[in-house]
Parts: C-alpha cells; structure tokens; sequence
C-alpha cells in the first residue's frame, strides 16, 4: 500500500486501479483527484479548504470508528494544506 494514491483535494484513499479517478478534459484518468472532487477537467465544487474539510467530517468519522468529528478535524486541517489543490 506504499504506491497508495490520494487524491490532492479530498485526501480520500484511491486505492488500486483507475476505478476512483477522476477525468481530464479529454475523459482521460485524472491520477491526482478522485472522481468526486474532479470531472472533465475541472473541480465539481467551487469550494474553499475549510469547507472541503467539513464536508469530508462525516466521511472521516464514518471510516475511522475511533476518530472524533474534532480528532477528524484537526488531522484534515493538518494534512489539506500539504495537498495539490490547497498548497497554492
């Protein structure tokens, strides 16, 4: 799992394969952002950092049966700003 992508918006785990991808423009695989985050070229929420962060809370909390919405909140706000999308 060391070759695991994620994508550089959501850092959502995209596993192996090209199934969670998202597209380019010319509907070819999109390896940095995952096909929620990303279609045809262009980012589906025009959205700021913190708010991707609380959309993504409950995902989080749902995955991780440890992690608190606040534990969740806290490594997202560590983490996004190292990500492609938010770096800038």
């Amino acid at each position: 799992m060391e070759n695991m992508n994620y994508c550089q918006s959501c850092a959502m785990p995209m596993g192996e394969g090209e199934k969670l991808f998202g597209t380019n423009l010319d509907g070819s695989k999109n390896e940095d952002y995952c096909k929620y985050c990303f279609k045809d070229g262009e980012f589906i929420a025009d959205i700021s950092m913190d708010e991707m962060i609380e959309g993504c809370i409950p995902h989080v909390v749902n995955a991780n049966s440890t992690m608190t919405e606040e534990s969740a909140r806290a490594m997202m706000k560590e983490v996004f700003p190292k990500l492609k999308r938010w770096s800038k």
